[in-house]
């Protein structure tokens, strides 16, 4: 992979976690919080479909589709863990 690529992927999956925040709200620790759950799961779906050569949706060196799917699924969780109140437990 070339360097612009992973600027590139950064700028993207920042901007999914930004996007995520945008949508459920919550403080500054949530926002960042969210943007490293998108960089985590962009570049582990990358990384994932780089090893298993899938194709799905790819600009350039990079494997947009399993890394947009894999970075939204760990929004998504990451937000339902966070939900979890630890005082009624």
């Amino acid at each position: 992979m070339t360097l612009p690529a992973y600027f590139l992927g950064f700028l993207i999956s920042t901007l999914y976690g930004a996007i995520f925040h945008l949508l459920r709200g919550g403080s500054l620790g949530r926002l960042l919080l969210y943007i490293l759950l998108g960089w985590v799961g962009f570049w582990s779906g990358q990384i994932a479909a780089t090893l298993l050569t899938w194709n799905f949706f790819s600009l350039g060196p990079l494997r947009l589709g399993m890394a947009t799917l894999s970075s939204l699924i760990f929004l998504g969780v990451g937000y339902w863990l966070s939900l979890i109140d630890a005082e009624n437990s």
